[in-house]
């Protein structure tokens, strides 16, 4: 039955580290960050291809300049 204590295999996946995710970068990124725009930023964003790594550079480089 899925989404049970009886579902899945006994003693989990002893190969789970073959299958997790991996990451390249230096820092894996973890944490969370919700703030607030407006509709026609949002849409300029999301029509961009890879917008989130846009954001997270922006931001960075704002950090660096501070």
């Amino acid at each position: 039955m899925p989404g049970t204590k009886a579902s899945g295999r006994p003693g989990g996946n002893p190969d789970i580290k073959n299958y997790g995710f991996k990451t390249d970068r230096p820092e894996p990124l973890r944490e969370k960050l919700q703030l607030r725009i407006s509709a026609s930023m949002k849409e300029q964003l999301q029509s961009r291809e890879n917008w989130q790594e846009l954001v997270r550079e922006a931001i960075a480089e704002k950090l660096q300049s501070a």
